[in-house]
């Protein structure tokens, strides 16, 4: 994206961060579309992700860095990263190594919510609850 006769934009003048410096990353498996998990991303956890292209997040409870995989070894290899119409969140289509979910389930999102509101499970089978 250019404006004529001007330098190209840019994802850092894109995007829009929240009160906090955040921005929410929906995270994606390139290939079957599943969504795999959200995360945050601060502009230094973007640099990052897109220096390595490797997925990195920052820790709103912690409130430091963490590059996903870094102690379980399940990194998630950056393939695509799209913004949406209002620049204010990111789709980051990923290679997944290993389950993304810290329960060891391939998606943090093995919950599936009946109208009634009951909870059924409906992932890898890893998840207790």
């Amino acid at each position: 994206m250019t404006a004529e006769g001007s330098n190209p934009v840019t994802l850092n003048d894109l995007i829009k961060l929240d009160d906090q410096g955040l921005i929410v990353a929906v995270i994606q498996h390139h290939q079957t579309g599943q969504v795999l998990m959200v995360g945050y991303m601060n502009r230094e956890a973007l640099e990052v992700t897109l220096r390595e292209k490797r997925a990195c997040f920052w820790s709103r409870s912690r409130k430091t860095l963490w590059r996903k995989g870094e102690t379980s070894g399940n990194v998630l290899h950056v393939v695509e990263i799209r913004t949406d119409c209002d620049a204010d969140a990111l789709l980051v289509k990923c290679d997944p190594v290993g389950p993304t979910c810290h329960t060891n389930e391939t998606s943090c999102f093995y919950r599936k919510v009946a109208f009634d509101g009951a909870i059924t499970l409906e992932g890898d089978g890893v998840a207790q609850a």
